[in-house]
């Protein structure tokens, strides 16, 4: 008998496709549901954090066990994150050396202004939070998720690198840009003083945000994340200037990075 094909059938990729996508983005959502101060999570609340039910969300974690992504202890009936994670971060970190020089750096900018501070780097369409560093004095801690995603154009980190970044590598933003004159005025505004300052009304906390270079091209933000109480407005408060400062310090330390010690690029 000769082969036997299949007729193609229109969409039928895409509806294999589908079911693929959500399961990546279900398991991605059970592990973005431990953090630092949360190590540690049961099944209600990992089917809390997927919004699915519990049956679903221990099919998930029964997966991501074999996989090593997750460990459970039989004793406490928790689940944690796995060790093939740390192989993950590890890569990660190769792969964006800003994440590790950027740490002695925040931990030190902490003890100096006493304020929460945060990381981000640009994943093609948004600003990502990669490391937080919130060991406060403060009665009032404010902090932020490892991995959450940033507005473009409403956070202060977005801006930074919609102020910095070609135009042409924001989705989105020259057509923003056209229809808001005053985004326009602000992203320039950034450009000069190098500081992005966001105050939301809704929640009286205060971020100040400020560039990372590597080769003139922005490859991270730091920000301050503070209340509006602790933090005053403008680019010129001390906390802006310490920030400033220490961005300045690693933009520095990257560009040594890039370089041989013959002095070659």
């Amino acid at each position: 008998m000769g082969d036997e094909t299949t007729p193609a059938v229109p969409g039928a990729g895409a509806e294999r496709a589908a079911p693929a996508i959500q399961t990546v983005q279900r398991a991605a959502m059970i592990l973005s549901a431990f953090t630092v101060s949360r190590p540690q999570l049961s099944l209600n609340e990992l089917t809390a954090s997927l919004g699915t039910s519990k049956a679903t969300a221990h099919r998930y974690t029964k997966a991501l066990r074999e996989s090593n992504l997750l460990r459970y202890d039989d004793r406490e009936a928790l689940y944690s994150l796995g060790p093939q994670i740390l192989t993950l971060s590890a890569a990660a970190r190769a792969g964006m050396p800003v994440i590790g020089i950027a740490g002695p750096y925040m931990q030190r900018l902490v003890r100096e202004i006493d304020e929460t501070v945060v990381l981000s780097v640009w994943d093609g369409d948004s600003a990502v939070v990669v490391r937080v560093d919130d060991n406060t004095d403060r009665v009032i801690r404010v902090s932020v998720r490892t991995g959450t995603r940033l507005s473009r154009t409403e956070s202060a980190q977005g801006r930074v690198f919609c102020a910095f970044l070609p135009e042409g590598e924001v989705p989105g933003l020259a057509e923003e840009l056209a229809a808001s004159p005053e985004l326009r005025q602000e992203l320039e505004r950034i450009r000069e003083e190098r500081i992005s300052a966001n105050t939301p009304s809704v929640n009286g906390v205060r971020t100040i945000a400020a560039p990372v270079f590597r080769d003139r091209i922005p490859v991270a933000t730091m920000a301050v994340v503070a209340t509006t109480d602790s933090v005053p407005p403008g680019s010129g408060s001390p906390a802006a200037e310490a920030l400033k400062r220490v961005t300045d310090e690693i933009t520095a330390e990257l560009g040594r990075e890039n370089h041989h010690p013959d002095g070659t690029a």
